[in-house]
């Protein structure tokens, strides 16, 4: 069973009307405006789930497609291209006469981070970040983009092992893209008070985050394939690989300032002690295949020893898999030590002279490919 963490979706935001921003000078322009403010209000009424949509006409809109995340999915993908053209429009040198224009100087674009410490710990509702950039919009947009497809994956776990990994695959290209093309612009103008979600750090901790996933996932599937107890610890230790870069990754974004909530700081550190047990319990199977039964009971006892250290997590869930897998692992050393006793007779070796553990990544993430709108010329460009 894999642990995850589960709230970077739970964005919230407030309405936004493109056309009481901006003039529009010709009814082409006005009419693409509305389109705007349409596709971007069926996005908001679903994160802010205040939508007064049947479930059943909401099937018949996204095509038959039930599952909400999909639905969301699919109005983030409608919504996307019309603003990625919008925020090209806006940015760029545009010369002759201008279709639009701007009405409101000052125009507020808001959004709740539930990974920020002070929207969790908001008491009366979440806190919502301002600010009057575009930039700021679509990345935000792609953020939640990118957790709307993490939490498609999860949902896909228990069925489809290969379409899962591929999900986590793709949300890490999504950050990867974030982190290098959009964020990078808006650094400069962010202000102290911001959502870890806009900075290109936090987006880049978030890549790595959905590629430990898919390392996990892909062990769960050799798993499955009963390969070898050495390459299973390998990929265990693969997913801790990622994590430990993950993890590098938050405190730097934290020395940045980034006001990052404690859940998603404690999840790091659960999920590398639940990798590194199940890693050092396969590497104690390949020991005890070599008639090493000493070494692999001085495996499981350091294993064991130290995933108890971890301290406790908060989440019911994850420490019922965190206790779990230290209950397997203390009943399979208490058997190895009684074979050991009976039948093989071993030293059991110091912890200094543990066999050294090897880790092996083999993800990557799915390069995002913004989708571009077939003729530029019908929009604002």
């Amino acid at each position: 069973m894999l642990i995850g963490f589960r709230d970077a979706a739970k964005m919230r935001t407030k309405k936004i009307v493109f056309e009481e921003v901006y003039t529009a000078c010709d009814a082409g322009s006005l009419e693409k405006l509305k389109e705007l403010s349409s596709r971007r209000q069926a996005v908001e009424e679903s994160i802010n789930k205040n939508s007064n949509i049947t479930e059943a006409i909401a099937r018949e809109m996204a095509g038959g497609v039930t599952c909400p995340y999909q639905q969301n999915l699919q109005k983030l993908e409608h919504y996307l291209p019309l603003l990625i053209n919008l925020v090209f429009y806006t940015e760029s040198v545009v010369t002759g006469a201008q279709k639009l224009q701007k009405r409101v100087k000052d125009f507020k674009i808001r959004w709740s981070s539930p990974l920020s410490a002070s929207c969790v710990l908001k008491i009366g509702g979440p806190k919502f970040y301002s600010f009057n950039n575009l930039r700021f919009e679509l990345g935000m947009n792609l953020f939640l983009y990118g957790a709307t497809m993490r939490e498609r994956a999860f949902e896909t776990l228990s069925t489809d092992l290969m379409g899962t990994a591929a999900l986590f695959r793709k949300a890490a290209g999504v950050y990867k893209y974030l982190a290098e093309v959009i964020l990078p612009p808006l650094q400069a103008h962010l202000p102290k008070d911001r959502p870890p979600e806009v900075t290109s750090s936090f987006s880049n901790f978030m890549s790595l985050i959905c590629l430990a996933d898919a390392q996990a996932v892909a062990a769960k599937r050799a798993e499955e394939k009963s390969s070898s107890p050495s390459l299973l610890s390998k990929l265990h230790l693969g997913v801790n690989l990622i994590l430990s870069e993950a993890n590098s990754i938050l405190r730097s974004t934290e020395e940045e300032g980034n006001d990052v909530s404690a859940k998603l700081k404690e999840f790091i550190p659960t999920c590398i002690a639940l990798h590194e047990l199940r890693s050092q319990r396969y590497l104690a199977d390949h020991l005890q295949g070599e008639s090493k039964v000493g070494t692999a009971v001085a495996v499981l006892r350091h294993a064991v020893g130290k995933a108890k250290k971890v301290r406790d997590p908060k989440s019911d869930s994850w420490r019922a898999v965190l206790s779990q897998e230290i209950s397997d692992v203390e009943k399979k050393l208490k058997k190895l030590e009684h074979e050991n006793e009976i039948v093989y007779h071993e030293k059991i070796p110091s912890a200094d002279s543990l066999p050294v553990l090897e880790g092996k990544s083999i993800v990557e993430a799915l390069p995002y490919e913004p989708q571009t709108l077939e003729n530029r010329q019908q929009y604002f460009i």
